[in-house]
C-alpha cells in the first residue's frame, strides 16, 4: 500500500469517528427545567410536527375529519349541545352522538398507531 492509500483510510477514520462521537453527544440527555418543560408543552409540536401532521392528514383523510372532531371536543362543542352532566332520553340523539364521537375517537387512535393502514 503507498502513502495515498494510507491517507485515504485515516480520512475514511476519522468520518466514522467523528460520526460516532457525534452521536455520542446527541445521545446524552440533558437537564430541563420544569418552568422550560411546561413552555415547550404549551407550544405544541412545532414546524416539524406540524408538518408530518400535515402529511399524515393529506395520505389519509379519514384522519382529517377525526382531528377536527377531537378538536371540537376540546374546545368543549358537542355537535351544537353542551352537555347537561345528566343521562340521555330514552330515544333522544345525544346517546347516538356519544357513540359516534367514542368512534371518532377510536378512529383517530387506530390511525395514530398504525399510520400505514
Amino acid at each position: 500500500m503507498d502513502l495515498k492509500d494510507w491517507l485515504g483510510l485515516s480520512i475514511i477514520g476519522l468520518v466514522v469517528l467523528g460520526g460516532l462521537f457525534a452521536l455520542s453527544r446527541l445521545s446524552k440527555p440533558y437537564d430541563v427545567s420544569v418552568e422550560e418543560f411546561e413552555r415547550r408543552a404549551k407550544e405544541g409540536p412545532g414546524l416539524l410536527g406540524a408538518s408530518l401532521m400535515g402529511l399524515q392528514e393529506a395520505l389519509q383523510p379519514q384522519m382529517e375529519k377525526a382531528v377536527e372532531a377531537q378538536e371540537d371536543l376540546r374546545q368543549g362543542r358537542y355537535d351544537g349541545e353542551q352537555g347537561s352532566g345528566e343521562p340521555p332520553e330514552a330515544g333522544s340523539a345525544s346517546g347516538e352522538t356519544e357513540q359516534v364521537e367514542s368512534a371518532v375517537n377510536e378512529d383517530a387512535n387506530a390511525a395514530r398507531e398504525n399510520p400505514n393502514a
